[in-house]
């Protein structure tokens, strides 16, 4: 039985998604964020060293990261049809989007995020000069990159509604989590029209749905 260490508004939720994609049985075990600092509890420590989430288990075995994860799931379900065949074209594909997920994706993202926290943890006296900042840098810094970034992701579903060929695949459920974050932040308008199908074509599949039910209160959906 696999469990999934799985925290609210997180990547796990694409771990417990890939899941029911596949029919596998498991188990979820879940955890909630700090209200204060939004950050993981110190129980995931006692799974794993960085204290973070997603973690799954799967007999003696721990696998952490959801790329990581998710290339488990798919080896250990190796005729699910959610990985394209070795040596094509749709394979190079899959395998830079699995890795370019959390590899330069979220890092626009996650300053936005950051440098929008700043000013609320800021002195009450210095919040002004803090948002003045945090401001300046995502205008001329954070801002430009996610432009570029979703500018990208457009072009792509652009060709054929997915993102490792012209099927839903493991890829997609590794983008989900940048496109509905992005989503949330800034939102996909008329000049984004593939992001916005993608993220309505993802949330009416099955799996996803179920995904919801087990995983409980999902902001980013």
């Amino acid at each position: 039985m696999i469990i999934v260490h799985h925290l609210n508004d997180s990547r796990s939720q694409r771990v417990l998604w890939l899941l029911e994609e596949l029919g596998a049985e498991y188990q979820v075990k879940r955890y909630e964020r700090d209200p204060k600092t939004r950050l993981a509890p110190k129980e995931l420590r006692a799974i794993h060293p960085l204290g973070k989430s997603p973690v799954i288990q799967h007999g003696d075995i721990i696998v952490a990261e959801t790329g990581a994860i998710l290339e488990y799931l798919l080896d250990i379900h190796s005729h699910s049809g959610l990985r394209p065949e070795p040596g094509t074209p749709e394979a190079r594909r899959f395998t830079y989007w699995m890795h370019y997920a959390e590899g330069s994706a979220m890092t626009p993202l996650l300053l936005k995020l950051i440098f929008g926290e700043i000013p609320k943890r800021t002195p009450f006296f210095a919040r002004p000069i803090a948002r003045s900042i945090a401001n300046k840098v995502n205008a001329a810094m954070i801002a430009p990159q996610i432009a570029n970034h979703t500018a990208w992701w457009e072009s792509e579903l652009a060709k054929d509604g997915w993102f490792a060929g012209d099927r839903f695949t493991a890829a997609d459920v590794m983008m989900s989590f940048p496109l509905e974050a992005a989503g949330s932040r800034i939102g996909f308008g008329k000049d984004k029209p593939a992001c916005a199908a993608f993220l309505k074509r993802i949330r009416e599949r099955p799996a996803y749905r179920r995904a919801l039910e087990r995983g409980g209160p999902y902001a980013y959906a």
